[in-house]
């Protein structure tokens, strides 16, 4: 029998349910996700670190576990929430169960809980901070320690340890992927267009780079408030000079902007999940897009070399940049998503073609 559990959030609103996955309290910052599949790419996307999720589409679990599915090598969320968790799931592909994979990557679960209201809540008041405990007699405490949580070092906590390379079957182009965080699939992208693909961890310097002569430069996405990463953002702006094709992706796209002299704010719950719609402004047609973020660069601010490309369709916030002196462009959104949409695929394209007219 399941042991009963409880969501405290930050002002003070619990919710009760009862627990799956490794039994243990944590603390985090509680979003909300409105994708319909796509269940085990959310649990293992890096850029939920330090994050509870909520499911918004109540039942989570029925095809199981599927390690092929993986966008990473571990979850790096804080803990996973969910209306009905599917303990009998039925796919050929399944491999395990939602249970056994959560207690084995230590990450806790609630489920029976009303994730509508629970989400609603997010919506009405903005991302907040929650804890996942299984006792309400020090409700007082768990608030202070709740207000007191802040998410902290969330790109050296995800990146890649070592540099690594991905061949592909024709190596037509050398691309520099710098991991922030990123989904395996950026990579089975560039792979399959004939790229071979050099991940190098997050703090790898402008000069090693230049070093390996690449054809192109994959900024990935990844966590966290992207104006913390003062470092990364100097690098990039070292690498901007060289005029080397460059493509970013959520937190590569902030980070791009910031090193340009955009600004970034703080969205009041973000746009994660898998039907979000972005306008190319240059064709005025809506893609629906998989997003994962809760922070936007500011339209206001980006400098004149730079031009927005898509904004969302929601709530008009930049959702891609183009810039004018230099063979970058960067989108909020997820061209690579699995699962799915896919309908912005060919963006990787767009930097195949620009890396080869650069390189003939």
């Amino acid at each position: 029998m399941s042991r009963s559990a409880y969501l405290i959030l930050e002002n003070g609103t619990y919710f009760e349910g009862k627990s799956f996955g490794a039994e243990k309290e944590t603390t985090g910052e509680l979003v909300f996700t409105t994708a319909m599949t796509g269940y085990l790419e959310t649990l293992t996307d890096p850029s939920y670190y330090g994050q509870v999720v909520i499911q918004t589409f109540p039942l989570i679990g029925n095809y199981g576990v599927i390690p092929s599915d993986f966008e990473s090598k571990a979850p790096a969320l804080k803990a996973y929430i969910v209306r009905n968790w599917c303990q009998a799931p039925s796919n050929f592909r399944c491999e395990g169960d939602l249970d056994t994979f959560l207690k084995s990557s230590d990450i806790p679960g609630m489920y029976d809980l009303d994730t509508r209201a629970l989400t609603r809540v997010v919506r009405e008041y903005g991302v907040m901070n929650c804890k996942l405990t299984y006792t309400l007699d020090n409700l007082e405490k768990d608030i202070e320690e709740i207000k007191a949580y802040k998410i902290t070092n969330a790109v050296e906590s995800v990146t890649a340890d070592e540099s690594k390379l991905f061949e592909s079957e024709t190596h037509d182009l050398k691309v520099t992927l710098i991991d922030y965080g990123a989904k395996y699939n950026i990579c089975r992208e560039l792979v399959k267009r004939g790229c071979d693909v050099t991940v190098v961890p997050a703090s790898t310097c402008a000069d090693e780079i230049l070093q390996m002569n690449p054809d192109g430069i994959m900024l990935s996405n990844g966590p966290g408030d992207p104006s913390e990463n003062t470092q990364i953002i100097s690098e990039l702006k070292k690498l901007c000079t060289h005029k080397i094709p460059t493509f970013g992706i959520c937190l590569g796209h902030q980070l791009l902007a910031l090193s340009q002299g955009a600004k970034t704010d703080k969205l009041k719950y973000g746009h994660r999940g898998a039907n979000q719609p972005a306008k190319d402004l240059k064709t005025n047609r809506v893609y629906i897009t998989s997003q994962n973020h809760g922070y936007a660069v500011v339209s206001d601010s980006l400098p004149e070399n730079a031009k927005e490309g898509f904004i969302n369709g929601n709530d008009g916030t930049c959702e891609g940049v183009n810039y004018t002196d230099m063979p970058a462009f960067s989108v909020q959104f997820h061209p690579e998503a699995c699962g799915g949409p896919r309908d912005t695929a060919f963006l990787f394209d767009r930097f195949i073609d620009m890396m080869k007219e650069r390189k003939n």
